[in-house]
């Protein structure tokens, strides 16, 4: 699903962010992205995302050349990727269920499509009760929950997670985790971007560490 072959990053201040990172991530795997600050976690996922593109060697998505998307395609090309910030960036002016549409508003999806398809969003993170609910009458553990609805909305084969627990105490982390673990267990590829050590390596998944723009790290516990 995601592949990095000899990619760096340097932005234009000469900062180099990442340097000669190689990885494969198979379909369907969920694995953790960890560091210290600055280390280029964020980075990493931007590259995969295409919020930034690399300044050397490659990157792959679902088989696909990211140098080769052409900055028109770039919209049509996110659709099939779930990507969850850690202050949410929800719009606090709409409802629960306004904010999780936008993604099928933007795709152009029926009326009927988007009502089905938001409350099933809603149901799989246990907020169906809330859709009237604007998000600053909920608690930061509800408003992640909406952020994670939102990203799955459009049924995504990647998910894309940067510090999604990073607001939330302990027991609020180890379930948004277990939302994360369930969407993996559906054939969902899913990359989570964390500095909480001390919770996934409480978890079964692969960890891939980087220090100083560099992949340092690979371990997997289920090979």
């Amino acid at each position: 699903m995601i592949r990095f072959t000899h990619t760096s990053k340097r932005y234009p201040s000469g900062f180099d962010a990442l340097q000669d990172v190689n990885f494969h991530m198979p379909p369907g795997q969920m694995a953790f992205l960890t560091g210290h600050s600055g280390a280029g976690k964020s980075t990493l996922l931007k590259l995969i995302a295409l919020l930034e593109r690399c300044s050397r060697g490659q990157v792959f998505v679902n088989g696909q050349n990211l140098a080769k998307v052409s900055r028109r395609r770039i919209p049509y090309f996110r659709r099939n990727i779930g990507i969850i910030f850690q202050d949410h960036q929800l719009l606090f002016d709409r409802t629960v269920f306004d904010n999780v549409a936008l993604p099928l508003i933007i795709a152009g999806e029926s009326q009927r499509a988007i009502g089905k398809r938001v409350r099933a969003a809603l149901d799989k993170v246990g907020l169906l009760g809330k859709e009237k609910s604007y998000p600053i009458t909920l608690s930061g553990g509800e408003q992640q929950r909406v952020g994670i609805a939102r990203a799955v909305v459009n049924k995504p084969l990647l998910l894309l997670a940067d510090e999604p627990t990073g607001n939330l105490d302990p027991e609020l982390s180890r379930e948004i985790m277990q939302l994360f673990e369930a969407f993996s267990q559906v054939g969902v590829t899913v990359l989570i971007a964390t500095h909480d050590l001390s919770l996934i390596k409480t978890l079964p998944y692969r960890i891939l560490t980087l220090k100083d723009a560099a992949l340092v790290a690979d371990t997997d516990p289920s090979t």
